[in-house]
């Protein structure tokens, strides 16, 4: 009798942590063990043989020989469709390739010295919950020496930008391999330095066929670590996002300023999710936010997206090498400039590459981010969020998040489960920023939604 005494205390000792959890919200993972494997599946070694092969074309100009098949931007661009073409026949035609163009007329922009067709590469990995919602990783085709309309001149443009159209080819091949809910694009675009004409034709196209944009990771030269300021930095980069969107109504403007909210747009949510994202699975890697829609007064083919109201941001070095960086090949007092094949470094790209593939990977296997996200708590000791729920068929839940005011990144986060409402108690409104996520069973996150309306 004593034996059996016992051994009912101790099962219900066992058994009482389960019995509680019953009432509790039950988190998914924190991981997703798969994302571990994208990283690995990442070859150097490929990206190095793919570099090679675009600065092997001398010059990939937009004004460049488009007939040749050794030479010039038309034999690059046809190079880069057959590869996309092969990954989609390794992966059972997984992938919908096809180029997308558009006639750029002649005096369009200082740099356009004669009427061209501005052709894009796009390959689309269709989802299989949400098809119309697209995560894109771009490259840039084109390249350019010192003036930007000689298509005479070699410009191998290794690290401008042979680097990220290399990295969105190698994403592919990864990436291939796994089914995801949401889609994903890679895209070669062209035209970048005559004035962003094929990301501008990308982006009307999105917005002609209604494709529901996630976001848009442009990547623009991720190959180099020797910077013109001495420093050697094998592990950093930095991502480049503006604020608030520049299609924000004067209703959204005003609720911005009595409520907060001006780091908060967006495309500073995408680039925090691409922070957060290789801060988990890449610890290794230091990503550096920059608050600016790109450097200094310059430009990068996810502006365009930007301009029509998507998420966009731009993943590069963090630092630059700017005698690499559209120049004529040449040896000045004891200086080489050009953007030659010298100057990229293989594991460095094979990193960046990974941090685009587990971002994109995240993005597509998360669940649809929380719509219409709303916020309630003035003079209360509480704050309540409340938003639209998902269908999606692997969501687990939601996850609110909150920081302080002054905090680049989301400090707090609770995993509230399947729910559309949540109060945090004495957490006060006044003193936080705040955001909701949806989560998948696997734990996959979508981006944070910051919210955009009072609670009535």
């Amino acid at each position: 009798m004593m034996i059996n005494r016992y051994f009912l205390l101790l099962t219900f000792l066992l058994l009482s942590p389960y019995i509680y959890a019953q009432d509790k919200v039950v988190a998914p993972p924190s991981a997703d063990m798969r994302i571990y494997d994208i990283i690995e599946a990442v070859s150097a070694e490929r990206l190095e043989q793919d570099i090679r092969k675009l600065a092997g074309f001398g010059t990939r100009n937009t004004f460049s020989d488009t007939l040749s098949d050794t030479r010039g931007i038309g034999a690059a661009r046809r190079w880069i469709k057959s590869e996309f073409d092969k990954i989609s026949s390794d992966c059972n035609n997984c992938l919908d390739v096809f180029y997308q163009k558009d006639f750029v007329e002649e005096g369009s922009g200082s740099r356009v010295p004669k009427d061209v067709w501005v052709v894009n590469v796009v390959a689309i990995q269709r989802g299989k919950v949400n098809p119309n919602r697209f995560i894109i990783m771009s490259g840039d085709i084109d390249s350019r020496a010192s003036d930007a309309i000689d298509f005479q001149i070699d410009a191998p443009g290794a690290n401008d930008n042979a680097t990220g159209m290399a990295g969105a080819i190698e994403a592919a091949r990864v990436l291939s391999q796994y089914e995801f809910d949401n889609s994903i694009v890679y895209v070669g675009l062209s035209g970048e330095e005559q004035g962003l004409f094929g990301g501008k034709g990308l982006a009307e196209y999105a917005r002609k066929n209604n494709w529901e944009i996630i976001g848009v990771l442009n990547n623009d030269m991720i190959g180099n670590i020797e910077g013109i300021d001495g420093v050697v930095d094998n592990r950093s980069f930095r991502i480049f996002s503006e604020p608030v969107p520049p299609t924000e109504t004067d209703n959204e403007r005003r609720f911005r300023r009595f409520t907060g909210g001006e780091v908060d747009g967006i495309s500073r949510q995408l680039a925090r999710y691409v922070h957060q994202q290789t801060q988990t699975y890449m610890p290794m890697m230091n990503p550096i936010m920059i608050y600016r829609l790109d450097r200094f007064g310059r430009g990068g083919h996810h502006r365009p997206f930007n301009d029509l109201g998507y998420a966009g941001i731009r993943i590069m070095e963090a630092h630059e090498n700017y005698n690499r960086q559209h120049q004529d090949i040449r040896v000045e007092d004891g200086i080489a400039y050009g953007d030659v094949i010298e100057g990229v470094n293989f594991d460095f790209t094979a990193k960046l590459t990974a941090v685009n593939a587990i971002s994109m990977a995240g993005l597509a296997w998360a669940p649809s981010a929380p719509d219409s996200v709303k916020i309630g708590g003035a003079v209360k000791a509480s704050t309540t969020l409340a938003w639209n729920a998902s269908d999606h068929p692997e969501l687990a839940g939601y996850k609110v998040y909150w920081r302080e005011t002054t905090s680049p990144q989301w400090q707090y986060s609770r995993f509230v489960g399947k729910v559309n409402e949540y109060t945090l108690d004495n957490i006060v409104i006044d003193n936080y920023y705040f955001g909701v996520a949806a989560v998948s069973k696997e734990g996959n996150e979508s981006v944070v939604v910051f919210p955009t309306d009072l609670i009535r």
